[in-house]
């Protein structure tokens, strides 16, 4: 059975990481059919702290191709990927397209891939905001609509399909970032340097990461999230992403000069550059409390035990709300300041599986192929 995997972003990174070492072991353990995985890069993620040094760090296969798409408006960028894609899955000829998440490029494999009437399997389907301004939430519910199997991280994903009428090759497996939080993290105690590298002592700092249209889009969100950050009294670790860094440099270059005025952030805020994904296991496992706008930090920060506050309207990841793990305090600055000061611990949380996601996902696969 040959699979093409379509990735492109960051997190699509670390859940195909887990899924190639499963199939690693299946084809180990000689198991029927023999799985064989090919992976394309679209490069959504250009920079190298955003992409490639994931693929060395973690031990995914190289990409067999980059499209080098990861510019321009929506729908030119999705555009770029579905032509190249679909000529990746006419040359190549898979038995299933992979994708995972919620990025252009899970919408761009999707299509194509349904389009030349290509099954698709979708890693961590199901998942809904009710946001539809949202761009990844359209990602989703189109993806989600053209796949055959939909792997879910939760109930609460199994549910959100059952009510739009998918009911037909879903299954419950659980979420692969689990089983990334728990391979990643005793590697990144054992090698990751960063702690050390910015000074920063265990529980005495706050880790934020903004980069969502909704907020950077919006000078008044980005301003009040930063006046946040700027008020906090720890120390704030703001590795800054790159299309953050873009705006920031437009709207507001002084926060990004040192020893500029009146605009220079406080001392206690730390805009440092993207960091490798090891360094990021790393910082989040050590921080007071993670600020975020990211659906997937949301997840690794329960997974670290780590409270968090999301800089957003809504969250896809209602049960780590419902656990109070979680709060959802959009983008005013007193509302974030006074969610920081009440964070701590919740409940357990048991949707997310056991750590066998990964492996869950490629024994589905396999037993369609029977």
């Amino acid at each position: 059975m040959k699979i093409l995997t379509v990735v492109g972003a960051r997190p699509q990174f670390i859940k195909a990481a887990m899924v190639s070492r499963a199939i690693v072991e299946h084809n180990r353990q000689g198991a029927n059919p023999t799985v064989v995985e090919e992976i394309i890069h679209t490069g959504q993620h250009y920079d190298d702290n955003m992409s490639d040094i994931f693929f060395r760090q973690m031990g995914i296969p190289e990409p067999v191709v980059n499209l080098h798409a990861g510019t321009g408006l929506h729908g030119e960028m999705t555009g770029r990927m579905l032509c190249a894609i679909e000529e990746e899955i006419v040359s190549r000829k898979p038995d299933w397209v992979l994708v995972y998440g919620d990025t252009n490029s899970t919408l761009a494999g999707a299509l194509a891939a349904a389009k030349l009437q290509v099954p698709v399997a979708h890693v961590e389907a199901g998942l809904r905001s009710f946001n539809r301004r949202m761009p990844e939430e359209i990602n989703r519910v189109l993806t989600d609509h053209v796949s055959s199997l939909l792997f879910c991280p939760t109930q609460a994903a199994v549910d959100n399909l059952s009510r739009e009428g998918i009911t037909r090759g879903v299954h419950h497996v659980g979420d692969v970032m689990y089983d990334a939080a728990l391979v990643f993290a005793e590697i990144a105690a054992h090698t990751s340097t960063i702690l050390r590298d910015l000074n920063l002592t265990p529980g005495k700092y706050y880790l934020a990461t903004v980069h969502r249209a909704e907020n950077t889009d919006d000078p008044d969100r980005l301003w009040n999230v930063i006046n946040a950050l700027n008020s906090l009294e720890e120390t704030v670790v703001l590795p800054l992403h790159p299309r953050t860094r873009k705006i920031l440099q437009r709207v507001s270059p002084s926060l990004l000069t040192p020893n500029a005025s009146p605009a220079k952030p406080s001392p206690s805020l730390r805009i440092v550059d993207p960091v490798s994904f090891l360094d990021m296991v790393e910082l989040e496992k050590n921080a007071r409390c993670i600020l975020t706008d990211s659906g997937g930090v949301q997840k690794e920060a329960y997974f670290h035990g780590v409270p968090c506050v999301t800089l957003r309207e809504e969250t896809e990841w209602v049960e780590t709300v419902q656990a109070g793990w979680n709060q959802v305090v959009g983008a005013e600055t007193e509302r974030i300041v006074a969610a920081v000061c009440r964070a701590k611990p919740g409940k357990p949380i048991t949707q997310y599986g056991r750590g066998s996601s990964a492996a869950e996902i490629v024994r589905l696969l396999s037993s369609v192929a029977e």
